[in-house]
């Protein structure tokens, strides 16, 4: 039984590994103005009537210059999409990804973000504008050293979800030193994946039983490449 069951894995993570490869592949194409548009045809319209059957589940970003289809050249039945400004997760999210994972059996989940992201933006703006609110009284600096060293659970209280979700990802680049605009959308997409597996039984599940991978990934508009993280 152990024996079948390291297979199953080893199994497992050959699909994981050769999906993500052919996306990577689709990916180069794209970039290279060189796309094959595959499975976009008529035939293959039909095939998916009654059934789907997608290879991997991308978690992206709303923006519409990052559309994953067209990133990765993918076509019809391949990629099982959720989008929302900058992967924002909620329970509708939450929801669809874990019934690609559960019921559609993809191998492979993919949080991709992307260079230039408006939902990064607003969150640092937002972000410093909390902070210059906390600060702004010189009298009150002790006060506001307090208020400072709580600043996580401020921003996990504000009325924003950009500044709660994606605010959050800045605050923490920033605690890092880090302070590139590519910076926080690469902290904000591992921030995204801590989230997804905390958040979800079902994608702790598959994960710890080896049914799935999980990659970061980053879109360049200035290359039309896709950057893979490793965290």
């Amino acid at each position: 039984m152990a024996e079948d069951d390291q297979l199953n894995r080893d199994d497992q993570d050959t699909t994981a590994n050769a999906t993500w490869s052919r996306l990577l592949a689709g990916n180069r194409r794209f970039a290279e103005g060189k796309p094959e548009h595959p499975w976009q045809d008529a035939t293959t319209r039909e095939t998916l009537i009654d059934r789907q059957n997608p290879d991997a589940a991308v978690l992206a970003c709303s923006d519409s210059r990052v559309p994953p289809e067209i990133v990765f050249d993918a076509g019809l039945g391949d990629l099982f999409t959720v989008r929302t400004a900058g992967q924002i997760i909620d329970d509708a999210v939450l929801a669809s990804l874990e019934y690609a994972v559960a019921k559609l059996h993809v191998s492979l989940l993919v949080v991709l973000g992307h260079e230039g992201c408006g939902a990064i933006d607003t969150a640092a703006a937002e972000l410093d504008a909390m902070i210059a609110a906390t600060t702004e009284d010189p009298a009150g600096s002790l006060e506001a050293a307090d208020e400072m060293a709580d600043l996580d659970e401020r921003i996990a209280e504000a009325d924003s979800i950009i500044l709660r979700t994606v605010g959050l990802s800045v605050w923490q680049a920033r605690e890092s030193e880090l302070e590139e605009h590519a910076d926080f959308e690469r902290v904000h997409v591992a921030r995204t994946i801590e989230e997804l597996v905390t958040r979800s039984e079902v994608i702790q599940n598959a994960l710890a039983h080896d049914r799935l991978m999980i990659v970061g990934a980053r879109y360049q508009l200035t290359t039309g490449k896709v950057e893979v993280l490793s965290f």
